[in-house]
């Protein structure tokens, strides 16, 4: 038997509870997770996990133990909660009670994915609110994502499903497989599955902001894709190859690029005015430059400078407490490049610190999702607050 760590779950009022296991089987860990849902009326049950637990078996015990309850998860590149950041173990999340109202959607088949559909699963699941009693408006309500983080489909899923939900706000992740990247998996209705999203749209009369953040900051150098294709591949900056271009932006030769030079130097772009970074994932023998990102020919680039990480981070948390309080609870999608650099950087125990005395739950991610666009290197979530702070603005 396992010993569970007692700091390792954590419960909160105003029907959100958190938890987080460490147990290496992965019975053992949903078992504790059910252990500190006690609530009654469950809404929602949302999960991350290692991709080392037994995928059958998590199942099994996911819908012996929450029967009748919607859950959606993902694996992960990492998970955090209580118990700071973790590379096997089960961080989850749920929603009960009189505060929350939620609906759920299963999407299937992202190689065949079409925008269209997108649009009518969110307006779908906002007809299934408003019956429910919502306004399901970007008042009320928040929607996150979780999609396979391999399947190269996120630009089109996100951005439809936020046309279709219009200004009610969506974040999200891309489901991990370590740093293997060979195969990543949601859960949804039950199983877990690959080349498959769940959606779950959060209606709430609790206070609540989503928040977007990255350490890097737009300079003035630009450049332009000038030849990119559908894979996430950009074959030409500044019509040279794209490697030995990117590499002159940074005055390197291209001998010298590297997986750390990559994560320090990603690229940004700029739409309405918000900066969304594009992180390149590796640079390949034909002199072209595979990204996490879609991006397409003709966009300008920017190069960035860095900023101090954890301050950014701090930062971040601070505006969130004058804008809704203390939370209650934050479900982030960090990206694991960022994860990687703060290990470099020696950064975990104060970051573990900041997570838990602002409530965080999530996982390290493959990209994000923030209000319908596919981003990363960055931190993104919804952070929810209390009762408490909604009467005080009252």
């Amino acid at each position: 038997m396992i010993a569970v760590n007692p700091k390792a779950t954590q419960t909160f009022a105003d029907g959100v509870q958190t938890a987080h296991s460490v147990a290496y089987d992965a019975r053992q860990a949903v078992q504790e997770i059910h252990a500190a849902f006690a609530a009654p009326d469950l809404k929602l049950v949302i999960f991350f996990c290692s991709r080392e637990y037994d995928r059958e078996a998590l199942s099994e015990e996911m819908n012996r133990a929450f029967s009748g309850i919607p859950v959606v998860g993902c694996t992960t590149a990492g998970e955090f909660g209580a118990a700071g950041y973790r590379d096997h173990s089960l961080s989850a999340v749920s929603l009960a009670g009189e505060h929350f109202s939620v609906a759920v959607a299963r999407i299937d088949g992202l190689a065949g994915f079409e925008t269209s559909h997108g649009r009518e699963v969110a307006a779908d699941l906002r007809r299934r609110l408003q019956q429910a009693g919502s306004a399901a408006t970007h008042e009320d309500t928040f929607g996150l994502l979780l999609i396979d983080g391999l399947s190269t489909r996120e630009e089109s899923v996100a951005g439809s499903l936020q046309n279709g939900l219009e200004r009610i706000p969506l974040v999200g992740g891309s489901a991990g497989d370590g740093q293997a990247f060979q195969a990543t998996y949601v859960f949804a209705d039950g199983t877990f599955h690959s080349d498959r999203a769940a959606l779950a749209l959060i209606s709430t009369a609790l206070p609540f902001t989503v928040m977007k953040t990255q350490h890097f900051v737009a300079t003035d150098t630009r450049a332009v894709v000038t030849a990119s294709d559908e894979h996430r591949v950009v074959r030409e900056i500044d019509a040279w190859p794209a490697a030995e271009g990117y590499a002159r932006l940074l005055g390197l030769d291209v001998g010298a690029l590297d997986p750390s030079i990559f994560a320090k130097s990603p690229l940004v772009v700029v739409i309405n005015g918000t900066n969304y970074v594009r992180s390149i994932q590796k640079a390949n023998r034909d002199g072209s430059l595979t990204l996490y990102c879609a991006i397409e020919e003709g966009v300008v680039m920017r190069m960035v400078r860095g900023v101090d990480l954890f301050e950014n981070l701090e930062n971040a948390f601070a505006e969130i407490r004058v804008e809704i309080g203390q939370p209650r609870l934050f479900i982030g999608f960090d990206c694991l490049l960022r994860r990687l650099d703060c290990a470099r950087l020696g950064l975990i125990p104060q970051v573990n610190e900041l997570f838990r005395s602002n409530n965080v739950v999530g996982f390290n991610t493959y990209g994000e999702q923030f209000r319908g666009v596919h981003v990363n290197q960055t931190f993104t979530g919804v952070a929810i607050g209390s009762a408490r702070a909604a009467d005080d603005d009252g």
